[in-house]
């Protein structure tokens, strides 16, 4: 399984950004740049979690 994420508009005017194989990670920015950014950072740091809970990460998620 590869790591996809998905950008869209949003109803506020900012670009949505979400990675469907990480259950309710998202994110935002004001442009598809920032919102790329931001759910770059955002794996990163659910990922951190899930390790500091001891939960299984599948290796292509790395």
């Amino acid at each position: 399984m590869k790591r996809q994420v998905i950008i869209y508009p949003g109803e506020d005017g900012y670009w949505v950004a979400e990675c469907p194989s990480l259950p309710a990670c998202i994110s935002q920015g004001k442009t598809k740049t920032e919102a790329i950014g931001n759910i770059k950072e955002a794996i990163k740091l659910y990922i951190e979690v899930l390790k500091a809970e001891g939960r299984t990460i599948i290796m292509e998620l790395l």
